[in-house]
């Protein structure tokens, strides 16, 4: 076998020669430069490229970004000068957090991871949270060259952003009452951290699945949980009976003090038409005493006596005779003799 030094310049074109003259055939004229115009436009057309919907093309010229494309048909230099990156800036990510799904399903099975899920609360109970943070691509340049593993370093600080604000609520804030300000405020220290790391992503949403206690002290902790669920029940329920009887109350006060009201207008109109009745009988009086005297005195013998025939007798001193004057009006003959 012949060695060549290949720090020797004769000895390297002696090696291609050699080569050549052995396994490539040799193509003389115009033939060749036929076959080398057909390698430069083969490998020109492996410039194009295609950027799908939802997809954004980064063009990298010896590894360093040069453009940013949209979707639709491109041209870049072909491979080594220049490639590109696709990744799907459109595509919902999700990432996992004290739980990992072994099979989606139907149906879906999981493992639990209580490393991540087990953390402390802010009074000082051990809660099993797990959650899920789903994120989208908002810079393509910074999420694929900032950071070198996106999905991992979202992993390590939705935990960390997960167990600080748990750490600032109760457990039953986090469990319960509070749960959607959990989630918010979690998103919110997440994206912060992202932001810090410039990794080019947008958090767009943060959802607590199962948040419990740990296994241990689960039915002891349910325990508690329904008893609290039955006191708010009732607390609802004397409200309710609250919010009922106060505005009936209310209406019927109100009733009564129109009522009162009326009564009140109907007495003050019936005091005065009496004492209006009054001063006109008092002029009547007044103009002729001796027969307002008498004309009272029938009225109210009318009153005492209703239910009798009552007749007036007066003995006329002059002529001897006797006047009957029948006050009451309308009796038969028949009827006076009875």
């Amino acid at each position: 076998m012949q060695k060549f030094d290949f720090t020797n310049e004769s000895d390297n074109r002696g090696f291609w020669e050699e080569l050549i003259g052995r396994g490539v055939p040799r193509v003389s004229g115009r033939g060749g430069y036929y076959l080398l115009g057909i390698i430069v436009l083969i490998w020109l057309l492996t410039g194009i490229y295609i950027i799908g919907p939802g997809a954004q093309g980064v063009v990298r010229r010896f590894g360093k970004v040069v453009a940013a494309t949209g979707p639709g048909i491109h041209y870049h230099l072909p491979w080594p000068i220049e490639r590109v990156d696709k990744p799907k800036v459109m595509e919902v990510k999700r990432v996992e957090i004290g739980f990992r799904t072994i099979h989606p399903g139907p149906p879906a099975r999981y493992r639990r991871v209580p490393k991540e899920s087990l953390m402390l609360t802010g009074d000082e109970n051990i809660v099993d949270c797990q959650m899920i943070v789903q994120y989208k691509i908002k810079d393509a340049v910074k999420y694929l060259f900032n950071v070198r593993d996106v999905e991992e370093t979202l992993k390590d600080a939705s935990e960390a952003a997960l167990r600080q604000i748990v750490g600032d609520h109760t457990i039953d804030e986090v469990m319960v009452t509070a749960r959607f300000k959990v989630e918010e405020k979690v998103r919110q220290v997440l994206q912060e951290i992202m932001d810090g790391y410039m990794a080019g992503v947008m958090i767009a949403n943060v959802k607590l699945q199962e948040v419990s206690p740990p296994e241990e002290v689960r039915d002891a902790f349910d325990d508690v949980v329904r008893a609290k669920e039955d006191r708010n029940k009732f607390i609802n329920q004397a409200r309710g009976y609250y919010e009922d009887l106060i505005p009936k109350a209310r209406g019927k006060a109100e009733r009564l003090m129109r009522e009162a009201e009326a009564y009140r207008e109907e007495r003050i109109k019936r005091a005065q038409g009496d004492a209006e009745r009054f001063k006109q009988v008092l002029r009547e009086y007044r103009k002729a005493e001796s027969l307002t005297e008498t004309r009272l005195y029938i009225e109210t013998m009318e009153e005492i006596l209703p239910g009798l025939q009552k007749y007036i007798i007066e003995t006329d001193r002059g002529s001897g005779l006797l006047n009957i004057l029948q006050l009451r009006q309308g009796k038969t003959a028949e009827g006076d003799g009875k």
